[in-house]
């Protein structure tokens, strides 16, 4: 599986084919750690946040200005979080990436997904290298509904 995808800003609306490799990560997660998750309600962050839940993953909220998001319990560092992650979905500046990045390494992620506008090349690198599946500059909720949304009769 190739282990790298980064977003377009075409738009394009076509219906993933089999294989597609953002469809596996998305089918065979369960836990996502959203680093930047607030608990501001007109913010992308929690908008995107309550979604992902609303359609049965479990979110962790990575944020050391909150305690809790969307009932459950909030984290300062992707560090603290005593369970397992598949998927780190960043809503961090890209400046920010790096660290996350390597913190994403050291807990054993399946996967990094940086948001609409979050880029940076040589992060991505390194996570691909220590083996994770990189996502860059996609949104997480357009990438869901895209491949699992029943279409409206």
């Amino acid at each position: 599986m190739e282990n790298s995808v980064e977003g377009s800003s075409s738009g394009e609306q076509a219906r993933p084919s089999a294989g597609d490799p953002v469809t596996e990560i998305l089918k065979n997660s369960r836990t996502i750690a959203v680093v930047g998750l607030s608990g501001r309600h007109f913010r992308p962050s929690h908008g995107v946040a309550e979604y992902l839940q609303s359609t049965g993953y479990r979110i962790i909220p990575v944020n050391p200005h909150e305690k809790e998001v969307l009932g459950e319990k909030s984290y300062a560092r992707l560090e603290d979080i005593p369970e397992g992650v598949d998927i780190v979905d960043i809503f961090r500046r890209s400046e920010f990436v790096p660290g996350i990045v390597e913190s994403a390494i050291r807990i054993g992620a399946r996967a990094v997904w940086m948001q609409e506008g979050v880029i940076h090349p040589e992060a991505a690198e390194r996570a691909r290298s220590a083996g994770l599946f990189v996502v860059m500059n996609a949104c997480i909720l357009k990438e869901h509904i895209k491949r699992f949304r029943l279409p409206a009769d």
